[in-house]
């Protein structure tokens, strides 16, 4: 036998050791000396067995479906993009609702609205089988991050970083519990949740998904959270409980510099024992699904063909056989179903849109697609892959089977239709019940880490004179985060989180309106009017692409938008005041803030709380006469930066002596010390010895050049130095702008046109989240504070055809809304239609909004959410 161990070096299983030759089930497969790699992954047990009879049941009803009905099983279509008669025709085994889409796209749709629509495709699915001896019933997915987020009146819990504080595995199994019950009562089956990734870089937008940097936390965390979703296999069968879908397969917490759907370079080892332990204790705790993550994983020991087929290993994971077949169904023994992320098959080689034959041969069952045209075109050339014999048959049947045997188990067959089931019937008193909010109120109380706390600080008096400030501090979404109702979790307010409670709120009822001011900005309050400040900073809201940061950008708050850089005035001018200031953090990941712990006398990092903050007052304020007393019990589940550079700073397993630090987890200068390791937080009683305040990190910044000579031609009669390119939100690979002929995608049309003087372009966007932009040959950032200090301006020429139905942005760089942008829209819609005008914005103005001049790769960016018809040309940067 060989034994594996894990994150904490003790053995977590046994694994035989490979016999001579493939099994007799299966001769074509090799042995596992023939993949020495394999030998280091353990043969998991799954809680929830194999069952001989839901086998010999799952294999009746696959020897009777037609090749396009099974084809359907394996198709998951988006809300929007599906229609009864679909179900209908087409056999199709499961859909979902994307964030950000709900029934009737109302924003607001009630709990009746969603059991309604549901119930509806639910109908409709059974009428396919109708005429046939069995059926296949159809199951509901939806993203329940935190909590049952994209339904109007759920709770919602703080976001896995928070939990991950927490250190409370029996907490995250009770939030699991809850999250299924109220998933169920809208008569869904399937949750996209937990996501088990160990995130190591804090450039990453979805960091705050992880539990932690620590495997062994996640390892932990894993198992607690599918106990809590599905509980065992009898459970599972009830109208309590959910399946629960572990996410992302694999490594995508450790991708180079943080990119998001970027790649992991690390090895096996390393993979295994940092970045598969949430999966190991989640299939072990019997996950019944996995999904799989974009992006890529590069081996260091280049395993470069695959001893299935002697093709070369795509290192996408989406078409990786070495990782979805070898290593998750072969290798640990899953026997669930592995399912795509969204779209992401065709991001991998030899796929498209409507193409997804590679990734299914690789070993994926089910594929998750946005449209129609896309979703119908997969079914059809899946269909003709295997006619043609370029997927196998028995990998379809492989696939199927596998959807089969997890409905099975789920207990499908026996449960009514959705409207019918026990928990549906009595949604409205289970969604967002008041027990669940107890809960969540619970969640973020313990979550709570309390780094500083200067004597007589914590706890507040219930009768101090209170001002509450801060960008933070009557914000729901910063306090909530992304995947909040909608995908961004942006602009939320009282109406969309019922119950809601930002902290201004929270404060307010305990002191009282009349000693309590709330004043975010710090413009009209007199410090000298208060006892003590409560400073709330905090990221804006973001989820995946759109909160990924550059890796040469700073990861100090205060450098990352001017909004936050007033946060750090405010504490500055009530230090000044002496006024005493409690700083409350709330962030998706440990950002570099060593000023603003200086300046506060107390300082909470909160996380990602959730929308009642009475869980924060619980530990910030003495309690009242008879109530419990509740002290700070979080701890940092991440290392805290020392510095702005400092992307990842990361405990490495013990039992891992030879782990090679990646280049982008060592600090510049050996700096590798966090400010707080792993594991550090305060109680209200600790002593706290004064040492001082924190040593600051001096920003090293080279003088800006001069500027080049002359102007930054961009686009003028020579045509283009700069690649033209077109992206978006729902374009995850960039689309290249043609200047030879038309260029055609869903978010924008653009075509050359003669101008005044050279090329154009006729740009036609088209309501979608679209940027139109030009990248550097290079991609490498250039400083070109120089031209600010020249006065320079981005200039260019303008026609408008229609004028624009939302902001348009003017940028330079290609990540918004992560970087801020100049709105044209007022100016352009003043412009004369169809006569050529000059836009010119000068270099300060972009300065002022938060551009980071000393890092250009993108000198021009139009960006719009809306409408818009124009002709732009003599495109460039002006210097006098």
């Amino acid at each position: 036998m060989t034994t594996v161990t894990g994150p904490s070096g003790a053995s977590m299983a046994e694994v035989p050791e490979a016999s001579a030759a493939g099994s007799a089930a299966d001769p074509v497969a090799p042995a596992l000396s023939d993949l020495r790699p394999l030998t280091r992954w353990p043969r998991l047990t799954s809680a929830i067995p194999a069952d001989p009879e839901v086998e010999r049941r799952v294999a009746e009803i696959v020897a009777q479906l037609t090749l396009e009905e099974k084809v359907g099983q394996m198709i998951q279509p988006e809300l929007a993009e599906l229609t009864h008669e679909d179900l209908r025709e087409y056999g199709i085994g499961s859909a979902l609702n994307g964030a950000g889409i709900w029934p009737g796209d109302k924003r607001h749709a009630t709990v009746e609205d969603w059991v309604d629509a549901i119930d509806g495709f639910w109908t409709a699915a059974e009428e396919h089988w109708k005429d046939r001896p069995f059926r296949i019933p159809f199951m509901w997915a939806t993203d329940a991050v935190h909590g049952h987020n994209n339904v109007h009146g759920a709770t919602i819990f703080p976001h896995n970083i928070g939990l991950g504080a927490a250190g409370d595995p029996d907490l995250v199994r009770r939030i699991g519990a809850a999250t299924a019950r109220e998933v169920a009562a809208t008569g869904m089956d399937w949750i996209f949740a937990p996501t088990v990734t160990t995130p190591r870089d804090r450039h990453w937008g979805r960091y705050y998904e992880g539990y932690g940097e620590d495997p062994t936390l996640v390892h932990a965390y894993g198992r607690a959270m599918v106990e809590g979703l599905q509980g065992d296999g009898v459970a599972l069968r009830t109208d309590e409980k959910v399946l629960a879908t572990l996410k992302h397969w694999i490594a995508d917490g450790g991708t180079e510099n943080g990119g998001d759907r970027g790649t992991a370079r690390c090895s096996e080892d390393v993979l295994r024992d940092i970045h598969a332990q949430g999966f190991l204790a989640g299939i072990s705790a019997g996950a019944q699904s996995v999904m799989v993550s974009f992006s890529s994983w590069s081996n260091e020991a280049n395993y470069d063909h695959s001893p299935h087929t002697g093709e070369p290993y795509n290192d996408k994971v989406h078409g990786s056989r070495y990782l979805l077949t070898d290593v998750l169904k072969d290798a640990l023994g899953f026997d669930g179903v592995v399912i795509s992320d969204w779209d992401a098959h065709a991001e991998v080689a030899g796929c498209s849109a409507g193409d997804a034959g590679y990734a299914i041969n690789a070993g994926l069952d089910v594929l998750m697609i946005s449209g129609r045209d896309a979703w119908q075109s997969v079914h059809r050339t899946t269909v003709q892959y295997v006619r043609d014999g370029v997927v196998p048959l028995a990998r379809i049947d492989d696939a199927v089977s596998r959807v089969l045997r997890v409905k099975m188990r789920a207990g499908l067959w026996e449960k009514p239709r959705p409207r019918e089931r026990a928990l549906a019937r009595a949604a409205t008193s289970v969604v967002g019940c008041a027990e669940h909010r107890t809960l969540s109120r619970e969640a973020a109380r313990k979550s709570l880490v309390l780094l500083k706390n200067t004597p007589g600080t914590l706890p507040l008096s219930r009768t101090a004179r209170v001002l509450v400030t801060g960008s933070g501090a009557d914000d729901l979404s910063k306090q909530c985060g992304g995947w909040t109702l909608t995908w961004q979790g942006d602009g939320l307010d009282h109406a969309d989180l019922p119950g809601g409670v930002t902290l201004a709120d929270a404060v307010r009822a305990i002191v009282g309106s009349e000693r309590c001011t709330v004043d975010p900005a710090l413009v009209h309050a007199d410090p000298s009017d208060f006892d003590v400040a409560v400073v709330v900073m905090g990221e804006d809201s973001y989820a995946e692409m759109r909160g990924t940061l550059k890796p040469w950008r700073s990861l100090g708050y205060a450098d990352l938008k001017l909004s936050y850089a007033r946060d750090v005035e405010v504490l500055r001018l009530l230090k000044s005041a002496g006024l005493p200031a409690v700083g409350v953090f709330f962030t998706g990941r440990p950002l570099y803030c060593t000023e603003e712990i200086n300046l506060s006398d107390a300082f909470v990092a909160a996380w990602l709380p959730g929308p009642y903050a009475e869980g924060i007052t619980d530990v910030l304020f003495a309690p009242a006469e008879g109530a419990p007393a509740y002290d700070f019990q979080g701890r940092l589940p991440s290392s805290w930066p020392r510095t702005r550079d400092s992307a990842a700073v990361n405990r490495v397993p013990p039992h891992l002596p030879d782990y090679r630090v990646p280049e982008q987890e060592t600090p510049p200068e050996g700096r590798h010390t966090p400010l707080f390791p792993v594991g550090h937080g305060l109680s209200l009683h600790d002593p706290v010895p004064d040492t001082g305040p924190l040593p600051l990190d001096v920003l090293r910044q080279a003088p800006p050049p001069p500027p080049a000579d002359g102007p930054l031609r961009i686009l003028d009669a020579a045509g283009s130095p700069y690649r033209l390119r077109i992206g978006g939100h729902n374009t995850w690979s960039r689309v290249d702008l043609s200047l030879s002929g038309p260029t055609r995608c869903l978010i924008v049309h653009a075509d050359p046109v003669p101008a005044e003087t050279g090329t154009g372009l006729r740009l036609r966007f088209a309501g979608y989240p679209a940027f139109v932009y030009a990248e550097s040959p290079t991609g490498t950032p250039e400083d070109l504070r120089g031209h600010l200090e020249a006065g320079a301006h981005v200039r260019f020429r303008v026609r408008v055809l229609e004028p624009p139905s939302a902001p348009l942005y003017l940028a330079c760089h290609d990540d918004y809304p992560a970087q801020p942008g100049v709105n044209l829209a007022p100016s352009l819609r003043e412009a004369t239609p169809g006569e050529w005008t000059s836009v010119s914005v000068p270099l300060t103005t972009l300065s002022v909004a938060g551009m980071d001049l000393a890092h250009v790769d993108v000198p021009f960016m139009l960006y719009t959410e809306g409408t818009v018809l124009l002709e732009a040309a003599d495109i460039g940067w002006s210097v006098p």
